[in-house]
């Protein structure tokens, strides 16, 4: 049997992390079965549905290099074959018209609650041959006998009494089919084997196989992966932070940092923490994913990010950069960055940062750290003219070489290394944390770096 998968989201809203790792299990079950991925925009909530989110999915499913094998499927335009099914089930007698008013069964739910019973429709209109001028919902005709058991991929065997289960509605008094009979049909007509999504639609599967069985359709298999939680142990939400696979983006996550972290959220293979995406594909399977939810790690994330942005080139950060920097940059100072990459790269936990700490390379600093003050006493700013001698006098400015200089200008003034070094990285960056100092000296070049430390000379006091 070939393999078909599926990932259905909703453009209710921004694509959910959550969700992106549903995407990447789905992906990579079918990738390594070589099977199909198939992607399925379910849009029928029109009133919160927008064009503008389904085009954002679309878009960071792409930045995620997760692929589908065929046209996507948009839901709302099957909305006819979806009632089709419906009135085929009612002429088979697998589902009724059911003309019960909202009042009534507003009512028949305040009395139910009351009593402190759980609200089920008691079947008013199961067996009613009469049609009444009014618009009915339709409703399949539930089997209440014995109980469904699902051998799910993750979960296990999973059972409940069928007569937990009501005469659930299939298309509302609109005319427009609901959520429950549109995945199904969908998944059927697009040969889906396998159903795999978050572990809260556990319950609609029992529903949704009842749909299946009065079709006379085969069922596929379902998996049902446990939420992602926050570090407090509640589901992950605004208030954990950044929640949004955009957001990720906009923060400065690499996308190989981003689908590693969510891989290792919920599944393993051994130890390994690091997983390339071939090595994901060849060892992807539901054996070693867990029944219980995951707890969402900022910190892991931005290590793992830390380690993609180390492991990319130089030139393919630079491009990425670009998209993150607050202003134009030339090609005089691109290569300056380019130069200072290694440099940067090793400190950085996001493209974000690495932008900031870049700036270096681009501007002298409009404005100095209060920190920077410590650095700019009588003494210090003695020394930092005694830097600018060293740097006039070395001709071409070799790193090293300069290094070595400055060690004997501490030497010869009785201070330590640290003490000079923080003074430049005070004036020419701005901040007391960057990379080599020297380094940034020898990529800046001698006019660059003697302005910038004349700059910070002078707005101190120094004569």
């Amino acid at each position: 049997m070939s393999i078909r998968v599926r990932f259905a989201p909703s453009p209710t809203g921004v694509l959910h992390i959550g969700s992106v790792r549903t995407a990447l299990f789905n992906w990579l079950f079918a990738r390594h079965a070589k099977g199909k991925f198939l992607l399925r925009i379910e849009d029928t909530d029109k009133l919160r549905s927008s064009n503008e989110n389904t085009k954002l999915i679309f878009e960071i499913l792409k930045w995620l290099n997760i692929d589908w094998d065929e046209e996507p499927v948009i839901q709302s335009k099957r909305a006819e074959r979806h009632v089709e099914i419906a009135k085929e089930l009612v002429n088979k007698n697998m589902a009724y018209y059911c003309y019960c008013s909202p009042e009534e069964l507003a009512l028949k739910k305040e009395r139910a609650l009351k009593d402190g019973n759980a609200y089920k429709y008691d079947g008013t209109c199961r067996n009613n041959k009469i049609v009444k001028n009014a618009n009915p919902v339709i409703r399949l005709k539930a089997e209440f006998g014995g109980k469904t058991t699902v051998n799910d991929l993750v979960q296990g065997e999973v059972t409940i009494e069928n007569s937990q289960l009501d005469d659930f509605v299939l298309v509302r008094s609109d005319g427009t089919p609901t959520y429950m009979l549109s995945v199904v049909v969908d998944d059927h007509d697009m040969g889906i084997t396998h159903v795999v999504r978050g572990d809260d639609h556990l319950t609609n599967t029992f529903k949704q196989i009842q749909i299946y069985k009065a079709c006379g359709w085969d069922i596929p298999r379902f998996g049902h992966i446990p939420l992602i939680y926050g570090p407090d142990g509640a589901k992950l939400s605004k208030r954990h932070g950044a929640t949004s696979a955009v957001e990720y983006r906009e923060l400065g996550y690499l996308p190989e940092a981003i689908l590693n972290y969510l891989l290792r959220l919920g599944w393993s293979h051994g130890d390994d923490e690091i997983i390339s995406r071939e090595q994901a594909i060849e060892w992807f399977s539901f054996d070693t994913v867990g029944k219980s939810p995951s707890r969402f790690d900022i910190k892991k994330l931005q290590n793992l990010n830390a380690h993609y942005i180390r492991q990319r080139s130089n030139e393919s950060l630079m491009n990425y950069l670009t998209l993150f920097l607050k202003y134009e940059i030339n090609d005089k100072q691109k290569d300056f960055i380019l130069k200072g990459m290694d440099g940067l790269k090793e400190r950085a936990k996001t493209i974000l940062e690495l932008a900031e700490t870049a700036t270096i390379y681009i501007q002298s600093p409009d404005k100095y750290d209060i920190s920077c003050e410590k650095y700019a006493t009588s003494s210090h700013l003695s020394l930092l003219k005694d830097v600018i001698e060293i740097i006039n006098n070395m001709e071409p400015i070799v790193e090293d070489e300069l290094c070595a200089a400055v060690k004997e200008l501490a030497v010869a003034k009785n201070v330590k290394l640290i003490e000079i070094a923080q003074s430049i990285r005070a004036a020419l960056c701005g901040k007391l944390v960057s990379p080599s100092v020297f380094q940034i000296i020898s990529i800046l070049g001698k006019e660059e770096t003697t302005g910038r430390i004349n700059a910070f000379i002078k707005h101190f006091g120094g004569a």
